[in-house]
């Protein structure tokens, strides 16, 4: 089965564990994800199967557009709900938020998150970090197409964020929160949108059937 599937994953679910659900659902072996999505995160995850699979590469270079919600006045270690705080802080005002914005746009410099799958020296940053070795990740560049705030209720901030791939959108909390004298971390990421491809679009696992097809709920 040569196929792409643009699959709803929902929180909590690791993006190979759903690889491995849509393995087993359709009995096949070769499947493989274009771009992770993390275990606390949602939203539109791609697929392919079979001879597709030699397609990853160029799917994982489209643009995502993510939508988020940033909790101001604490830092976690992995810049995300599953984290311990590490830091507190007071809570800005929207205007100290958006004196900053202009700073996260077009062509920026972003460290990536220890707690990611980024290699160094050959080994994944996050099992360094479970070891307890602190180590230091290169900047590298990525782009912000958009930013557009939706709503601020303090301490959180949701967003709308359309970025090129390799953006890391818990660095953008962290970074955020640092530059308006604060802290924050991401506390709720969903994936809308992925290239041309978008969530609305997208069936969960459940719907899929065995033979590929699924059922709209």
């Amino acid at each position: 089965m040569n196929r792409l599937f643009l699959i709803n994953k929902e929180s909590g679910v690791t993006s190979f564990k759903e690889v491995s659900r849509v393995r087993r659902k359709l009995g096949i072996k070769k499947a493989g994800h274009a771009g992770t999505l993390d275990q606390f995160a949602s939203g539109l995850l791609l697929i392919l199967t079979g001879r597709y699979t030699r397609l990853v590469e160029y799917f994982t270079g489209f643009d995502k557009v993510y939508r988020t919600t940033f909790e101001f006045g604490k830092e976690t270690d992995t810049s995300d709900p599953e984290g311990s705080v590490t830091a507190e802080s007071t809570v800005p005002l929207l205007s100290d938020i958006e004196s900053v914005l202009p700073a996260f746009s077009g062509k920026i410099f972003q460290q990536p998150p220890l707690y990611s799958a980024v290699h160094i020296n050959g080994e994944r940053a996050y099992r360094l970090a479970l070891k307890g070795q602190t180590v230091e990740i290169p900047a590298r560049e990525i782009e912000i197409f958009d930013w557009k705030i939706l709503d601020y209720s303090p301490p959180y901030l949701k967003s709308e964020i359309h970025c090129s791939k390799g953006t890391y959108i818990r660095s953008l909390a962290r970074d955020l929160g640092r530059a308006c004298g604060s802290r924050a971390y991401v506390k709720t990421l969903e994936r809308t949108a992925v290239g041309g491809f978008s969530l609305a679009q997208a069936v969960t696992v459940n719907d899929l059937k065995e033979d590929g097809s699924f059922d709209w709920e």
